[in-house]
């Protein structure tokens, strides 16, 4: 198939961007094996891009870029085993539309909807609960494009070790084609709404964990104020208060206005959380709704993240410390800091392999567009989990190279060689992946395609 030419790929935050040679945009398993031939005979890298909005690199090319927007079809579905075959591309807010219709649902989400199933899978992106993992422990078998235009089909008894790498596999292995789901009856969640302060959630925190199904935490920095939320499954019916001049009027458009004026005097932004904590969020509140449309969060403007997965038991070590420095240097940290939590899995490359699992969510909002430093905070945030074993979401920001995770990851080396094998000549190759997985490469240099490196240009 023929490729767009002067098309750019930039992330949902504008903060990384892209000019690949050729943009294509298949709707077809044949599509998309003639492009990664095609890539192959002309000598260029090739990338796959779902939505995009990880807030990294990670789907950045300068030479072939597949969107896989078009390829999105539900294949299957099993009302009885409970099962869905979809084609990777499709998104999860489609299927969160498409499954109730059949009496089903995903069992846990992330907070944002509008990503692919395949950059889910290939990223471990997760939910919260604390008997619940990341969202590639759903997933029963794919079929995954080799480099090779070799077409395996993998599962738990099925080419096993390439199964376990590509539940969290980076697009580093293969393109996914189809995925088949475990999913489970559709359900209503019941969510509870409450305040307390941070000292008093992390002292309960075992008891608030395994007292529903699903926990979260949003900690909001210059206070000591937590917002935390319990949701359990439950019969009752949907019902949900909801008003657009709190939640957007106020909540969104001058929230994003006040932080803006707090880039031109910082002094601002411990007032600006404190109040809108007070006035806003930090209101107990009960929910009853379909159970995506609780799971999903309103993750306001544009920013940066960083997150990363810690051993659950240093929760309240990293939350403290980092509340520490932000105190100690007076910096503008902006709201909320998110916890969730994740059961441990078996996925070789998976945040939460081998271990339950805290992740830790920090950002800093881009009113209206505007650059907002954050290095520091960046720095000082990496140092803080890095010192307990941390281990960050693949998807977002992060320094970390080739010689840091062959110590936080058991099976990375085999993740290393196992691609050596399935794609030798580096197809699936881009500057992010080169980063992570490759000897003696520089993590810490500043992406070509960031919005940094082309401020500073």
């Amino acid at each position: 198939m023929e490729g767009l030419k002067g098309r750019s790929f930039c992330n949902w935050a504008k903060t990384y961007s892209c000019n690949p040679k050729l943009y294509f945009e298949p709707s077809t398993v044949e599509e998309i094996v003639q492009v990664v031939e095609r890539a192959r005979d002309d000598g260029m890298h090739v990338k796959v891009v779902g939505l995009g909005h990880s807030p990294s690199d990670i789907a950045c090319t300068p030479d072939y870029m597949i969107c896989l927007q078009k390829f999105n079809r539900v294949l299957a579905i099993d009302a009885k085993r409970m099962t869905v075959k979809v084609e990777s591309g499709i998104s999860i807010c489609e299927l969160n539309e498409f499954l109730p219709q059949h009496g089903l649902a995903l069992s846990n989400l992330g907070s944002v909807a509008e990503i692919s199933v395949g950059g889910a899978i290939s990223t471990a992106t997760h939910g919260t609960g604390g008997e619940f993992g990341v969202i590639s422990t759903t997933v029963l078998s794919f079929d995954l494009l080799l480099a090779s235009g070799e077409i395996m089909h993998c599962s738990c008894a099925d080419n096993t070790d390439v199964f376990l790498a590509c539940l969290c596999g980076l697009g580093a292995l293969g393109i996914f084609l189809s995925v088949t789901i475990q999913c489970e009856a559709t359900f209503n969640l019941h969510q509870q709404q409450a305040v307390t302060t941070l000292d008093n959630v992390l002292a309960n925190l075992e008891e608030n964990i395994t007292s529903c199904e699903h926990f979260r935490i949003c900690w909001y920095p210059h206070t000591d104020d937590v917002i935390y939320w319990k949701c359990n499954r439950t019969e009752k019916p949907i019902k949900q208060k909801t008003g657009w001049f709190w939640d957007y009027g106020v909540g969104y458009y001058s929230l994003e206005f006040m932080i803006w004026l707090s880039s031109f005097w910082s002094g601002l932004l411990p007032f600006i959380n404190q109040t809108y904590f007070k006035f806003v969020y930090g209101v107990p509140a009960e929910r009853v709704d379909r159970g995506d449309k609780v799971f999903s969060f309103e993750c306001l403007f544009k920013q940066y993240v960083m997150e990363w997965a810690i051993p659950r038991s240093a929760t309240g070590k990293v939350l403290l410390e980092l509340k520490q420095w932000i105190e100690d240097n007076s910096f503008p940290a902006h709201a909320p800091v998110e916890v969730r939590f994740v059961k441990k899995d078996d996925i070789w490359l998976s945040p939460a392999y081998g271990r339950d699992s805290c992740y830790i969510n920090i950002v800093m909002y881009r009113p209206y567009g505007k650059y907002i430093p954050h290095d520091d905070y960046w720095a000082a945030f990496e140092s803080i989990v890095k010192s307990v074993g941390g281990r960050p979401h693949w998807a977002k920001d992060h320094t970390v190279g080739r010689d840091e995770f062959q110590r936080l990851y058991p099976k990375f080396e085999d993740f290393c060689q196992m691609r050596n094998r399935l794609d030798p000549d580096g197809l699936f190759m881009n500057d992010y992946l080169r980063r992570v997985l490759e000897v003696n490469s520089d993590a810490q240099n500043q992406s070509e395609f960031s919005e940094m490196a082309q401020f500073k240009a």
